[in-house]
């Protein structure tokens, strides 16, 4: 049981305590004074509450002591009371402030990790592939109701703030990160984003979702990598179903994210297949003969990707592999190379 829930246990009996009072006073008075109801339950609270007022009716000697118990009993309940629904008002504040210090203090320790602006669709969509890959990454919402809906998930780390500004990414650790996504809705919010994030950390790769096709080049010259355009992507999809659905089905049944016994697609680094940092040619690796993959593709140190490469190309340092195989082979693959 945490601080929260047990001085909201103790307000439960406060309550009762409360209540239990005012209905010994209001029975007290009907009976021991000969009140009736209403001024039973007048009497009750004005005693309970020492305004100080007089009696509706003189009292007998019995209501009179009754009086006198109801009061000092009253006095010990009321303050007892007040005493929990401050300690639970302030408690609440405080323990909030405790998560959300935790958790800035595990973003502060936090290096080479993935910012995503908002947790929209898109972005919600980001952290699920991120969760998958065991990715670190820190959420940058703006929207309280959706941080207090997610954040019980131990596995986010949510800042609250407008990524606009600067200080919001200093928060989330963009000096120490190694790519931010843009996932907010605007266009525009996206754009001032991608110019503060590049102005913090021009060595950051920057990822910005963008609606209108005007938005894309004006992204670029901002300073984002990559420019991703939801709804074309998604239209291109559905007609390609239409075109050629039996090669798009087969693609999209490629798991390139997931569970280790599900993928079908893999990259690994020259760092990761040549560990002694020598280069050396793709039939040197024979990386079919010792894991069963096939390389689909090459990427060179300068970004210039090459599909179905040569057996006799070598690899070059800060160059990539692409490669395609059974869940098997490729669990077969981490494996070998220690990915």
């Amino acid at each position: 049981m945490n601080l929260f829930s047990f001085f909201k246990n103790k307000i439960y009996l406060a309550i009762v305590l409360l209540v239990t009072t005012l209905l010994l006073g209001v029975v007290g008075y009907r009976f021991i004074a000969d009140y009736n109801w209403v001024d039973a339950v007048y009497m009750t609270v004005i005693t309970i509450t020492t305004v100080g007022f007089g009696e509706v009716i003189p009292l007998t000697p019995e209501a009179k002591i009754f009086t006198v118990i109801l009061i000092l009993l009253s006095v010990v309940i009321v303050g007892y009371a007040l005493t929990v629904i401050s300690e639970y008002i302030i408690s609440k504040s405080s323990y909030k402030d405790l998560i959300h210090k935790k958790v800035q203090q595990e973003i502060d320790k936090m290096t080479d990790h993935i910012i995503v602006c908002g947790y929209g669709r898109n972005g919600q969509e980001a952290v699920q592939k991120l969760m998958a890959y065991n990715k670190q990454f820190v959420v940058i919402e703006m929207d309280l109701d959706v941080i207090e809906r997610y954040e019980m998930d131990k596995n986010i780390h949510f800042v609250y703030g407008n990524a606009n500004e600067d200080e919001i990414l200093e928060k989330a650790g963009i000096s120490r990160a190694s790519a931010l996504l843009c996932a907010l809705p605007e266009d525009a919010d996206n754009l001032f984003i991608v110019l503060s994030a590049r102005q913090l950390n021009s060595k950051l790769k920057i990822i910005s979702r963008a609606t209108a096709e005007a938005s894309q080049k004006k992204l670029k010259l901002a300073g984002a990598d990559n420019v991703i355009m939801p709804d074309k992507i998604g239209g291109d999809h559905m007609a390609s179903l239409v075109v050629v659905p039996d090669l798009i089905e087969f693609l999209d049944n490629l798991s390139v994210v997931g569970e280790e016994d599900s993928i079908n697609v893999e990259e690994i680094s020259f760092d990761q297949i040549c560990a002694d940092g020598k280069e050396a040619s793709i039939k040197e690796i024979d990386l079919r003969y010792k894991t069963g993959c096939t390389i689909i593709g090459y990427r060179s140190p300068s970004g210039k990707y090459i599909v179905n490469p040569e057996a006799d190309m070598r690899l070059e340092k800060e160059s990539k592999l692409i490669v395609i195989g059974r869940p098997e082979q490729i669990k077969r693959l981490h494996e070998t190379f220690g990915i």
